[in-house]
């Protein structure tokens, strides 16, 4: 990967814990820190955490991992490109987006800074999803389509993706060796599923397994139209990472 230093200033002073919460962490929360970070653009970002901790955890490709964001229990849920127990890895793409409380603690984010987690937990099994395999999803999807393309060697599978920026997008995918993902321009009203749903339908009669994530009403609009080409539901694993208005969903 092509990967590019993070130049962002230095963050606000975080609140600090009081003594319950540090109690609660230290019985509820592992240990870790930031290892590197690099920023691909505006709004994605490489981040690698290290840990001994890490080394103990057994990570299933698709499982996911929730992140303290600053004091209190407060925590985000993120899908792991990567997991080295070896070395007491885990390597996450994150977008950036908005100003919401995972967003914020992502950008403020610095080497060496540390963190508590949780998990891995149970999201999306993706270590025995048979081919071919489609999955669909938005930039949230990111994380989960790279660690998919790793688990399966890039055979037989494809991706869909609702995208804000196709250019911002393109250049992100490229450097991740997803450049061969389809991306479909978000437009007012949602009226661009209908061309997702083109690209869906056609590979239903290949007996292809889907997964569907990112947005909430995405998702159940996709789900929708494949249901009505036939496809069973044992061939669909769908996982809503977000809802518009909604925080905490996952």
């Amino acid at each position: 990967m092509s990967l590019t230093e993070s130049t962002d200033h230095q963050p606000r002073p975080q609140p600090q814990d009081g003594k319950l919460t540090r109690l609660l962490k230290r019985w509820f929360l592992r240990p870790g820190r930031v290892s590197f970070i690099h920023t691909f653009s505006r709004h994605f970002r490489l981040i690698e955490f290290e840990g001994d901790a890490l080394k103990a955890a057994a990570w299933i490709p698709g499982q996911q991992i929730q992140l303290g964001i600053g004091a209190g229990m407060t925590n985000r849920t993120y899908t792991p490109i990567s997991w080295n127990v070896q070395d007491g890895t885990t390597r996450i793409l994150v977008y950036l987006h908005g100003d919401a409380p995972g967003s914020r603690w992502m950008r403020a984010l610095r080497p060496q800074q540390a963190f508590d987690f949780l998990g891995p937990r149970h999201s999306i099994d993706l270590s025995d999803i048979p081919e071919p395999c489609v999955l669909f999803g938005d930039e949230t999807c990111f994380g989960l389509a790279k660690a998919l393309q790793d688990t399966l060697g890039g055979r037989r599978t494809r991706f869909i993706f609702e995208v804000s920026d196709l250019a911002e997008s393109r250049l992100v995918l490229q450097i991740v060796e997803l450049g061969e993902a389809v991306l479909i321009e978000r437009t007012a009203g949602d009226a661009h599923l209908a061309d997702i749903e083109s690209h869906l339908r056609p590979l239903a009669s290949d007996g292809a397994q889907y997964i569907l994530a990112g947005k909430a009403t995405s998702i159940q609009r996709a789900r929708q139209a494949l249901k009505a080409k036939g496809v069973a539901s044992s061939r669909i694993r769908a996982k809503a990472y977000w809802a518009p208005g909604k925080s905490g969903l996952d």
